[in-house]
C-alpha cells in the first residue's frame, strides 16, 4: 500500500498515535454508554464533567492517571506480562528496522527521519536502547536532549546531525538518525527551574495514588468500563476534599497534554508543544515531503489544522492509516478536498493493527541492492497477518 522503494529518498516523517501502543497501554476510549450504541471517550467525558462542574471530574483524572499515565511511568520491556504486549514491543522494533532500512538507502549525509508521536510512553526509546545493546545496529535516536547526569530538552537539538569520519578525515559517513518528537509530552519529562529535564529512570515513590485511594477509586473505574451503564449510573467516589486537592495539585505537574481541550497545565511545556508543532509544519512544507500517519485519530485540532494548512504544499504526500472502516469514513471526510492525502484501510471488517501496518502497509519490496535495514541478513517478521484485500481511497 505504501512502497518504501518509491519514497525512501523523500523527506519522510511519521506521526504515531495511541493506536501504536494499544495492547501495552489503554487508549482514551471508555465503555460507558453514550447515545445508544455510542461510547464515551475520556476526553469527551472530561469536557462534559468540566462544563457541568460535576463532582466526578477530578476522580476521572484519577482514573486516567491510574490506568494510562502510571503504567507508562513504570514501564520497562523486561516486565511485559502478556503476549499482546510483547507483540507491540516487537512491532516497534520492526518499525525502527524498517526506518533504518530506508535511511541506509539514502546518500551518506541525508540519513535522517522524524518520528512525531502523541504518545507519552517510552516504547520507542526503550526498544531502540535494547536494539543498540545487541551491537547489531548503528544509529542515533535523538530525543532532543543534551547532557550527561542531567539531560535537558531543547528544540534546537533536533537540528543536530551526527557523522563519522576516517582517521585522516578523508571521508564522512552519516550515522542513521531518528528524531523522536513528543507532541503531547512524555512521562519522562519534568520541570527543572526554567527548562525541561528528561530522565528514563522511574521511581516507585512518584505514585500519586496510595493503596487506599486506589481502593476507593476502583468501583468508579469499573463503572467507566462497563458497557451496560450510562453516565448517570456512575457513582461518585467518596474522596475527601483534601485528597482531591492534593491529587490535583500534583497531577498538574505531570508534563503530558491534559485530555480536556488538549492543553498543558504548565506554560513551559505549552511553549515546547508549539515549538514542536512548528517543527512538524516545517517538515511538511519541505520539497518532496511525505507524512505517514498510524494510530492517530486527528482529534487534536491543532495537529489537524496544521496538516490541512501544510497540504497547500503540492509536493507533500500524506498517507493516513485508518483503524477501521468507520474511522476511515470519518477521517476521509476531513481531507476530502485534498488530493495529496490517501486514507488507507483494510478490506471488510478487518482492523489495521500495528502488525497489519508493518506487514501490509509499509511494503519494503527489497531488491538485490537493498536489504531491509542495511545488513545482509533478512529482517525477521512480526506476528503473521491475515490475508485479504486492501482498500485505498484518495
Amino acid at each position: 500500500m505504501i512502497s518504501l522503494s518509491d519514497i525512501y529518498d523523500k523527506n519522510i516523517s511519521l506521526l504515531l498515535g495511541s493506536g501504536a501502543s494499544s495492547g501495552l497501554f489503554p487508549t482514551l476510549d471508555l465503555r460507558l454508554t453514550k447515545d445508544g450504541d455510542q461510547r464515551w471517550s475520556l476526553e469527551d467525558l472530561a469536557s462534559r464533567l468540566e462544563e457541568t462542574r460535576d463532582a466526578r471530574y477530578t476522580p476521572l483524572f484519577m482514573h486516567y492517571y491510574a490506568s494510562c499515565i502510571r503504567p507508562a511511568q513504570v514501564f520497562n520491556l523486561e516486565n511485559i506480562q502478556t503476549e499482546e504486549g510483547r507483540g507491540v514491543a516487537s512491532n516497534y522494533k520492526y518499525l525502527l528496522e524498517t526506518i533504518l532500512g530506508m535511511l541506509h538507502r539514502r546518500p551518506a549525509m541525508s540519513r535522517r527521519c522524524n518520528v512525531f508521536t502523541t504518545n507519552y510512553d517510552g516504547c520507542i526509546p526503550l526498544v531502540a536502547d535494547s536494539m543498540l545493546r545487541t551491537g547489531a545496529y548503528d544509529f542515533v535516536l535523538n530525543d532532543g536532549t543534551r547532557g550527561f547526569r542531567q539531560r535537558i530538552l531543547q528544540a534546537r537539538n533536533f537540528d543536530a546531525f551526527y557523522c563519522q569520519t576516517g582517521v585522516f578525515e578523508r571521508h564522512q559517513v552519516s550515522v542513521p538518525q531518528i528524531n523522536l518528537i513528543h507532541l503531547h509530552g512524555s512521562v519522562y519529562w519534568k520541570k527543572f527551574e526554567d527548562v525541561i529535564e528528561v530522565s528514563y529512570a522511574a521511581s516507585p515513590s512518584d505514585d500519586l495514588l496510595n493503596a487506599k485511594e486506589r481502593q476507593i477509586l476502583a468501583p468508579f473505574s469499573a463503572a467507566l468500563m462497563n458497557a451496560e451503564l450510562s453516565i448517570e449510573q456512575v457513582p461518585i467516589p467518596k474522596f475527601g476534599t483534601k485528597q482531591l486537592d492534593s491529587f490535583w495539585s500534583r497531577y498538574k505537574k505531570i508534563p503530558v497534554v491534559n485530555p480536556t481541550k488538549w492543553k498543558f497545565h504548565e506554560t513551559l511545556y505549552e511553549e515546547h508543544y508549539y515549538q514542536m508543532l512548528r517543527l512538524l509544519s516545517y517538515e511538511l512544507e519541505k520539497p518532496s515531503a511525505v507524512l505517514i500517519v498510524f494510530g492517530f485519530s486527528f482529534r487534536d485540532e491543532h495537529i489537524l489544522n496544521l496538516v490541512k494548512r501544510s497540504l497547500a504544499n503540492p509536493q507533500l504526500q500524506v498517507f493516513v492509516c485508518c483503524h477501521t472502516s468507520a474511522s476511515y469514513e470519518r477521517i476521509a471526510s476531513l481531507f476530502r478536498q485534498h488530493q495529496n492525502v490517501k486514507c488507507l484501510v483494510l478490506g471488510g471488517d478487518e482492523e489495521m493493527s500495528f502488525t497489519e501496518f508493518n506487514n501490509r502497509v509499509l511494503l519494503q519490496q527489497p531488491s538485490s541492492s537493498f536489504s531491509p535495514y542495511g545488513l545482509s541478513a533478512a529482517m525477521p517478521k512480526p506476528a503473521a497477518a491475515a490475508t485479504g484485500d486492501s482498500k485505498v481511497s484518495p
